[in-house]
């Protein structure tokens, strides 16, 4: 099996229209030609987040039937770009006409309202619920910021040409892959949470096999492997940003959602039960 448990396709009637609005709205963009900078990648993590913890929602079933579908896995991830590019689009109209000072702040700004008033939410319902667990919220964040730093300041010592090209960038892409790593090395060791990507079980799994496992867990090697391979994605892209800033920083964007997207949506699954 390649794909992940929960791989969800919606009906063709509702997937074509949103392939055709998502096509759409990559055509204008690529006809208009936006700057794309740290500020402009940094204005899309929320919106990272957001589809997360959309997705979380239809985890926990708070969708009507006829739409719950869009909200699994991948389409979730395919409406949340739709709503975040079109926003981009209304920005950057916004910003031409002198009406709103940057794009970047305005599509930021919404994304963050939105991530935190759909976490409010689904905080409340597990509050009613008895189900809210914040601890493993703070672990796992402490941690995170912990190890992202450690990760960020060798890069900065060792590699500092990767550091200083890739930017805020390259520190959100350390940032995603470490907070999906440890969220899903802490659900496996500690939560007894079943991973869905059988590449990542396989990881677990070997971890699991060697001696450290009776005394470190098996998610140790997990961790390891996602922050290694984050910092080598970003020394094989230094170059490349360096002639193509702005397509080489769309496509570490990408990258660190498949890091921080997962890894917020476990964050999220494990706080709310």
């Amino acid at each position: 099996m390649v794909l992940p448990e929960g791989f969800v396709l919606p009906p063709w009637y509702l997937l074509v229209p949103l392939l055709a609005v998502l096509f759409g709205v990559v055509a204008l963009l690529w006809s208009l030609e936006p700057p794309v900078t740290d500020r402009t990648v940094l204005a899309f993590a929320p919106w990272m987040m957001v589809g997360a913890t959309l997705h979380v929602f239809y985890r926990r079933e708070m969708y009507p039937d006829v739409v719950a579908v869009l909200f699994a896995t991948p389409s979730v991830y395919l409406v949340t770009a739709t709503v975040a590019g079109l926003l981009w689009i209304v920005g950057l109209f916004l910003q031409a006409g002198g009406i709103w000072k940057t794009s970047d702040r305005f599509l930021g700004g919404i994304g963050a309202g939105v991530f935190v008033a759909a976490v409010s939410i689904l905080v409340a319902t597990s509050v009613g619920t008895g189900t809210f667990r914040p601890l493993w919220l703070i672990v796992i964040v402490v941690l995170t910021v912990v190890v992202t730093a450690l990760t960020w300041f060798g890069l900065s010592i060792w590699f500092t040409d990767v550091a200083a090209v890739t930017g805020a960038t390259g520190a959100l892409v350390v940032f995603g892959h470490t907070l999906d790593g440890i969220s899903t090395a802490v659900g496996y060791d500690f939560l007894g949470a079943r991973e869905e990507v059988p590449a990542s079980r396989l990881i677990l799994e070997a971890g699991g096999a060697l001696p450290t496992a009776e005394f470190i867990g098996a998610g140790w090697l997990f961790v390891l492997v996602k922050v290694a391979l984050a910092a080598v994605i970003l020394g094989l892209f230094r170059e490349y940003v360096e002639v193509e800033p702005k397509r080489a920083r769309l496509v570490l964007a990408f990258i660190a959602a498949i890091g921080l997207g997962p890894g917020v949506h476990n964050v999220l699954l494990f706080m709310v039960g």
